[in-house]
C-alpha cells in the first residue's frame, strides 16, 4: 500500500459505512447489498493491505420513518431518502473529520447525496468521480419516474428550484468544473440536456472505446484535478460495469467497462494519494442466481481492495 497519501494519517483508517437502503429505486433486495459484501470478508481483505478497518455494524437507520411518505410531485419516498442521506452525510463527515477513509457500501445511488455532502463537509475543495451507466443527474423536472436513485448529481449542485424544503440540508458545494463522469451509456434526454448546459466533462463509454481507459481516467483527473492537489471522492455503481462482469445490480445495461477497465480506474485513482472517500453502490443480491450474486459480491469487494492499494505485482 503507498504510504504517501495527501491527506490521511498514518497508520491509514478505512471506515466501512454499510447503508442497506432501497429507499431511492423501486426493486427490492439493494438493501442486502452491503451485508453480502461484509460476509464476503471485506473487512478481512483491507486488514491485509495494511488498513487499520472500523467497522461498528450497519446503519439500519431505525429512526428513520416513512410511514406517512406521500410523493412531493412524481418524488417517490422523498423524506424517507432525504433523512436518510442525511444520516449518511453525518456518519461519513465525521469520519472524514477524524482523518478516516469512508468506504460506504450501499445500497442504491440516492445515498451518494449523503456520502458526497459528508465529504464536502470536511474537504470543501473535493473533486468527485462518478463511475456510472447513468449520470444520476435528473432534477425534479426532468425526472420522468420520481426514483431519487436517478437525482442525486442535481442536488449536489444546486440544480432543483426552487429547493424542495426537505432537501434544503443539501448545501450546493459541488461545482460542475469539479465533477467528471466515466462510463456513461444510458443518458435520459433531459440528463443530456443537463450536462450540456452546465459543461459537465463525461466520457462516456464511446471515448472509453476510442481511447481506452488509461487515457480517459488521465483526461479525467486533468479536468478535476489538474494540478492533482484536490482530495478525490470517488463513486462507483457496479452497473458501471458490463453486466456479462457484475450482473446482480438493478439497471444493467450492456456495453459496460470490462473488470479490468473497472480496476483500472480504481487503482489509478490510488495511485494519486488523493482518494479520500470512497462508494460502491447498487450490488442487488436478488437479481440473479447464486452463482451470479457471488461473481457481482467478488467484483465489489475487489474494487475496494484495488481503490484502497491492492495491485497486481
Amino acid at each position: 500500500m503507498a504510504s504517501d497519501h495527501k491527506y490521511l494519517p498514518n497508520p491509514k483508517t478505512a471506515a466501512i459505512v454499510g447503508c442497506p437502503f432501497s429507499g431511492g429505486q423501486p426493486r427490492a433486495g439493494v438493501d442486502q447489498g452491503p451485508i453480502h459484501l461484509v460476509n464476503a470478508g471485506l473487512a478481512g481483505q483491507l486488514r491485509e493491505l495494511g488498513w487499520i478497518v472500523q467497522f461498528d455494524g450497519h446503519h439500519q437507520f431505525e429512526e428513520v420513518s416513512a410511514e406517512r411518505d406521500p410523493p412531493i410531485g412524481i418524488l417517490k419516498n422523498p423524506r424517507l431518502v432525504s433523512k436518510v442521506s442525511r444520516a449518511v452525510a453525518d456518519v461519513v463527515g465525521a469520519h472524514a473529520s477524524r482523518g478516516e477513509l469512508p468506504v460506504t457500501i450501499g445500497g442504491d445511488h440516492s445515498l451518494a447525496m449523503g456520502t458526497i455532502s459528508g465529504t464536502l463537509s470536511h474537504y470543501p475543495d473535493a473533486c468527485v468521480i462518478w463511475v456510472d451507466a447513468h449520470a444520476d443527474i435528473n432534477t425534479v423536472e426532468s425526472t420522468e419516474s420520481g426514483n431519487i436513485h436517478g437525482m442525486p448529481v442535481s442536488f449536489l449542485l444546486g440544480l432543483n428550484k426552487p429547493n424542495i424544503p426537505e432537501y434544503e440540508w443539501v448545501k450546493p458545494r459541488l461545482t460542475p468544473s469539479r465533477l467528471v463522469y466515466i462510463g456513461l451509456r444510458d443518458v435520459d434526454a433531459g440528463e443530456k440536456k443537463i450536462l450540456r448546459e452546465q459543461g459537465i466533462k463525461a466520457y462516456s463509454m464511446h471515448e472509453v472505446d476510442k481511447y481506452g481507459i488509461g487515457r480517459v481516467v488521465e483526461m479525467a483527473l486533468d479536468h478535476v484535478n489538474p494540478k492533482r492537489e484536490r482530495p478525490i471522492h470517488l463513486s462507483f455503481d457496479v452497473d458501471a460495469l458490463d453486466p456479462s462482469v457484475a450482473p446482480s445490480t438493478g439497471t444493467p445495461v450492456r456495453g459496460g467497462l470490462t473488470f479490468r477497465e473497472g480496476h483500472y480506474i480504481c487503482e489509478a485513482i490510488h495511485e494519486t494519494g488523493l482518494l479520500v472517500a470512497l462508494d460502491i453502490m447498487e450490488v442487488n443480491p436478488s437479481l440473479a442466481d447464486a452463482a451470479a450474486v457471488q461473481a457481482t459480491v467478488a467484483v465489489g469487494c475487489s474494487l475496494v481492495r484495488s481503490a484502497l492499494g491492492e495491485t497486481l505485482l
